[in-house]
């Protein structure tokens, strides 16, 4: 089945004259067209509601949509991997009808060392196992035993099952969130799962298990994907276990690639809340949130609706209420730290990276993802010099590739590279984003080629998109890709809920639980409390 989002790159437009939706009876309506929106949207339409989503921007899908940044080159701007994304969601939405095909990076990740050392990271324990000996022996069984804490907080918090809509009470991302006692309750006297929820910093985790200081540094990114904190900061253990505990697929912690990009899921979203009966328009900017009456367009038209559900970040939606806020909420709202840190490259490649600890442009790391580390000494001088306003010597990149996988995104023979690195100021001290971009690209590069022998040769062109440039380009304030950080602090009861103390007025995004990163969850999350609530009112 194809996708008609994906048949026009997600730009709908507005396929009916705006007086024409004015005049019309909504139930609801959604401000945003994010993945979340779109799945809320969906939910709500499947269960009879007359909705309206609302997007400013030309394309629908937020943070998780296509675009072509080169010729002939899609890529997804700030979002590329799927592997949080629910279950429970694919199939209710009936993903695999749309077209959704998703291929397992089951190779792991790949982390070479600056002594010419390397690691794969299988996602097979027996091979991870393998490389785990042939690096630091003396680190086997706390390799184990580290890997063992994150399966028994995934298997207490979303077990195996709980993501079928008969278990679904099981899984604690669907609902209401679950207060700390209540996780509590279910890790029982584990008290190491609960300091890897509640406590360890990501340097803490890892220094507890395993002594080798490459071992060490290859996972420290892993406890800050998206978070402006440092890997030595308290509470970071808990974004890499944010980051395993997906069951997509039915395999466990897994990450994936999804055939044409990862915003082809938020056209399926599109596809699936259309065929619903949802209105979805694009171009549309909103002025206003007027709680228990509907929104006013920046166009000066009204439209009604006694349910408003914001996909914008809450402070976006702040600014849409005015002075029609909850103090207390608002208040709430301000307490949640939105500053970005990440600097996001979509590069357009000859051929794949050459890495000098594994040599050749099409090996198996290249199918999996693939971290250009940091020592301990350089994340913590690179987070300081962030927070100064300056860059670092050098970033921590995250790359990924996929044109490995599906090589119909791009002309025959060449390849994407995605990077998400860490860590840049939102803003510089001297200068401007404009001004510094192409320093902001060659540190990237540089970074990149102490481990790849053609970087940046075999790079054609390469786009560069720092914290404003996100702000600016999805909307997220900040630049924040989870709409506001996901240290335990602002996690699971402590996140914003679905309801707010407006009337009518509902979020759905990745400010609300289960937290940040294509999760879908979120906008069924809010769908269901909007319909609960409905129910209760008759």
């Amino acid at each position: 089945m194809s996708s008609p989002t994906a048949e026009v790159l997600g730009e709908i437009g507005l396929p009916v004259p705006v007086r024409e939706l004015a005049a019309k009876t909504w139930d609801a309506i959604i401000v945003g067209a994010g993945h979340n929106g779109l799945a809320c949207a969906a939910y709500l339409a499947r269960a009879g509601k007359r909705v309206l989503v609302v997007e400013s921007r030309a394309r629908v899908g937020g943070a998780c949509t296509i675009e072509e940044p080169f010729p002939g080159v899609r890529m997804s701007p700030c979002a590329y991997l799927a592997g949080l994304l629910h279950p429970l969601v694919v199939e209710e939405l009936e993903l695999p009808r749309r077209g959704y095909v998703w291929t397992p990076a089951v190779n792991g990740l790949f982390v070479p060392f600056l002594d010419g050392s390397s690691i794969q990271l299988w996602d097979d324990d027996d091979r991870c196992e393998e490389e785990v000996r042939a690096l630091a022996p003396a680190d086997v069984e706390g390799w184990r035993a580290m890997g063992d804490v994150i399966r028994r907080l995934r298997d207490a918090l979303r077990p195996a099952g709980g993501a079928s809509a008969s278990g679904a009470s099981r899984d604690m991302w669907i609902g209401e969130a679950p207060t700390r006692e209540q996780i509590e309750d279910r890790l029982g006297d584990d008290a190491e799962a609960k300091a890897v929820l509640f406590d360890w910093s990501m340097a803490e985790f890892v220094e507890r298990y395993i002594q080798d200081e490459r071992l060490q540094c290859a996972y420290l990114g892993q406890g800050v994907i998206g978070t402006n904190a440092s890997p030595f900061d308290k509470g970071t253990a808990s974004i890499r276990f944010h980051h395993s505990s997906g069951r997509l697929g039915g395999m466990a912690g897994m990450w994936g690639y999804v055939r044409g990009g990862m915003g082809m899921v938020s056209f399926y979203f599109c596809d699936a809340a259309r065929e619903a009966g949802a209105t979805v328009i694009s171009g549309v900017p909103v002025a206003r949130i007027l709680p228990g009456e509907g929104i006013e367009l920046e166009s000066g038209e009204r439209i009604h609706a006694p349910i408003v559900i914001s996909n914008a970040d809450p402070r976006r939606t702040l600014g849409l209420l005015g002075a029609g806020a909850n103090p207390a909420w608002r208040a709430q709202v301000e307490r949640v730290p939105i500053e970005g840190c990440t600097v996001k490259l979509n590069v357009h490649l000859s051929e794949l990276p050459n890495f000098t600890a594994r040599p050749g442009v099409n090996e198996p790391h290249h199918y999996g993802q693939i971290n250009a580390p940091l020592t301990k000494d350089e994340w913590k001088a690179g987070f300081v010099a962030a927070r100064r306003g300056e860059l670092p010597e050098h970033l921590w990149c995250e790359l990924y590739f996929q044109s490995a996988h599906d090589p119909s995104i791009v002309p025959a023979g060449q390849h994407t590279m995605s990077v998400f690195a860490q860590y840049v100021p939102y803003k510089f001290a001297h200068g401007s984003w404009d001004e510094r971009r192409d320093e902001v690209r060659a540190l990237a590069m540089k970074s990149l080629a102490r481990f790849a022998s053609n970087i940046p040769d075999a790079v054609i062109d390469a786009q560069v998109l720092g914290p404003p440039d996100i702000e600016q380009k999805v909307g997220l304030t900040g630049g924040h890709i989870f709409q506001g950080e996901c240290l335990p602090e602002y996690m699971w009861a402590n996140r914003l809920a679905a309801r707010t103390p407006m009337e009518g007025v509902y979020l759905c995004g990745a400010a609300t639980h289960p937290g940040g990163s294509v999760i879908g969850i979120n906008g069924r999350n809010a769908a269901m409390a909007v319909l609960k609530d409905l129910s209760i009112r008759r």
